[in-house]
């Protein structure tokens, strides 16, 4: 970066380095962490992450007496690594990724402005960044979730259904469109949870069944992740989901089946879940009853 003065900060974030990429650049995540202090915030945001994108964060007094658009036009971004913007004034700022045993540094260089001193600026952007490292590493902090769905079907037509390969790609479609699993649901058993992302890859996590009482209960655990056709059992991605369970619970009540689903997740997919997880539920009863 060619510049007369720059400022320099940087953190380290104890989270995998696409959450970290995630949190940086994708709206609904930033309007969470961009204000240097508690009675700011950031209520919308717009990134159009490539080069010649711009992107807009509208920063606004919680008590409404003062807002402005921080915008930019990015110049080079290479995914999970760098990014280099130009502020709309001219000033130039570079942030990259560098990944760590534990951690991912992410550093941060800017063009101060000649309004307002070095230090104060200097003070602002950290105060920024700090938020972006608490927030990032509070995602990864696991709760459970709990959804029941009564469905008009004996259990063992509910559990049969829920886990044969043909309607399991049914009602998990709402997940991910193309979602299936390889494996076998026998207790002890590993069993693998598939699908495609954004750019086709595929991918997904490596599981176990720790426990299968047929009709009734359903355990799993979660111990790691695929990509790439492999098993990746160590690192940051995987600490951060490793021992998650997710619980099928099938109740037997008159004739029908009180479904019960206790899942473990951290907060970046909680509101992912809310939305899919009732709508997965609504799939498969549908699913139950016109078998």
């Amino acid at each position: 970066m060619e510049a007369t003065k720059i400022i320099t900060l940087e953190t380290n974030v104890k989270a995998p380095l696409s959450q970290v990429w995630r949190s940086w650049t994708q709206p609904q995540h930033i309007t969470q962490w961009n204000n240097a202090s508690d009675d700011w915030h950031t209520p919308k945001a717009e990134n159009d992450l490539k080069p010649g994108g711009k992107l807009k964060y509208h920063m606004a007094a919680k008590d409404g007496s003062m807002a402005f658009d921080f915008e930019g036009t990015y110049d080079q971004v290479i995914k999970n690594q760098l990014i280099e913007y130009t502020i709309a004034d001219g000033r130039k700022v570079k942030v990259t990724f560098e990944e760590t045993n534990d951690s991912v540094k992410v550093t941060e260089i800017f063009e101060p402005e000649s309004e307002n001193s070095e230090e104060l600026q200097r003070t602002g952007w950290q105060a920024i960044l700090d938020n972006f490292k608490k927030y990032t590493e509070d995602l990864n902090t696991l709760e459970k979730l709990h959804y029941e769905i009564k469905i008009e079907a004996p259990a063992e037509k509910v559990y049969n259904t829920m886990l044969d390969d043909k309607h399991y790609r049914e009602w998990t479609s709402v997940f991910s469109p193309g979602s299936y699993f390889k494996g076998s649901w026998e207790k002890g058993s590993k069993i693998y949870f598939l699908g495609a992302d954004e750019e086709g890859n595929e991918g997904g996590m490596l599981s176990m069944i720790k426990e299968n009482i047929p009709n009734e209960f359903v355990s799993i655990e979660h111990i790691g992740l695929i990509g790439n056709g492999e098993e990746i059992t160590t690192g940051p991605e995987v600490q951060a989901w490793a021992g998650a369970l997710e619980n099928y619970s099938f109740e037997s009540k008159n004739g029908s089946t009180l479904l019960k689903i206790d899942v473990d997740t951290n907060k970046e997919f909680k509101s992912y879940f809310e939305d899919a997880w009732p709508k997965a539920l609504e799939k498969l009863k549908s699913i139950c009853k016109s078998r």
